[in-house]
């Protein structure tokens, strides 16, 4: 555990690791979606965690770890392997085939403000504050902006695509809780490693049940965004992102949420040729301002005050 500070800001070599993994994970959306034009959204779940798992296996030969064999180790590796990977992957990937991808990171980005609610809940050293909530606000608003505010037209609270898309929202959130009361003693490597492992034994025979036997007759687009969901956004990210965790805390780990529609929108410019509106950057600096009031460093609540004091009269 770190001290009160570590949970409520970043330390610079954990926002290095949070800028990269909303860089990684900004990508997700644009693989996925080449992805499921041939497979379907639990195949890919499979495909995702299975080719990263021997991936992770090679580091940790090479890092020469060895494997936990305790029953709370990989008890808690299968409890964050459904919550992190089967359900939300599943919910995410069916989601996207049903809503626009604006609409899906709109809904997306509140992981950060339930993760700071559940945090609050279960976690003494992550309490609940206004700055996180007001900063929660801030970054959501911004991903709206940058998404575009017309698909919140297409909103609709009794939608199945959208409330799964919200479920794999708060799964992800208790994931983060969950890792830190759980996996918190072992090293972020093994942690992914376990909960990619475990996520692989309770996908098998749901895909299995629910699509058949995967078939691997796909075209080469198709592998590649696969490959590159499963090793990069996936294996690598998870090494990040358990690190994180560990260095800053659960909440502060799934801000990452807030900064992933900048990566994407760029993603979006730079391989598929999308134009960056004006007001794109103005979404960017609202994202920016609410990580950082988030993040502690810019406390606005308390820089008000002072002004209001400063200016009442003597």
């Amino acid at each position: 555990m770190g001290s009160d500070r570590q949970m409520q800001s970043l330390s610079i070599r954990s926002l290095v690791l949070l800028l990269a993994l909303a860089i990684i994970w900004g990508t997700t959306f644009l693989f996925a979606e080449i992805a499921l034009t041939e497979v379907s959204p639990t195949t890919l779940t499979l495909h995702r965690v299975l080719w990263a798992v021997p991936v992770l296996g090679a580091f940790l030969y090479q890092k020469r770890y060895k494997i936990p064999s305790d029953f709370r180790f990989w008890f808690g590796c299968f409890v964050m392997g459904a919550l992190n990977n089967a359900l939300p992957f599943s919910l995410i990937f069916w989601s996207q085939t049903q809503i626009t991808s604006g609409l899906a990171a709109i809904l997306n980005s509140t992981t950060s403000v339930f993760a700071i609610l559940i945090a609050a809940l279960f976690l003494k050293d992550e309490p609940l504050t206004t700055k996180k909530i007001f900063g929660g606000i801030l970054g959501v608003s911004g991903a709206v902006l940058i998404i575009g505010p017309t698909d919140l037209h297409n909103l609709d609270l009794l939608s199945i695509a959208q409330m799964a898309m919200l479920a794999a929202t708060i799964s992800y959130a208790f994931a983060g809780v969950w890792s830190r009361l759980s996996l918190s003693g072992y090293h972020p490597l093994l942690n992914a490693f376990g909960m990619l492992t475990a996520t692989t034994f309770l996908m098998t025979p749901i895909v299995i049940f629910t699509d058949g036997t995967p078939s691997f007759m796909l075209s080469a687009p198709v592998w590649a965004s696969i490959i590159a969901i499963s090793v990069f956004c996936t294996a690598l990210a998870y090494v990040l992102y358990f690190e994180i965790i560990k260095l800053s805390g659960a909440s502060n780990a799934l801000l990452v949420t807030l900064l992933i529609p900048i990566f994407a929108v760029t993603a979006g410019h730079v391989f598929l040729e999308e134009v960056i509106e004006k007001i794109d950057f103005v979404g960017f600096g609202i994202i920016i301002l609410g990580f950082v009031v988030i993040d502690g460093r810019l406390n606005i609540f308390s820089t008000a005050s002072n002004l209001v004091l400063k200016i009442k009269p003597k």
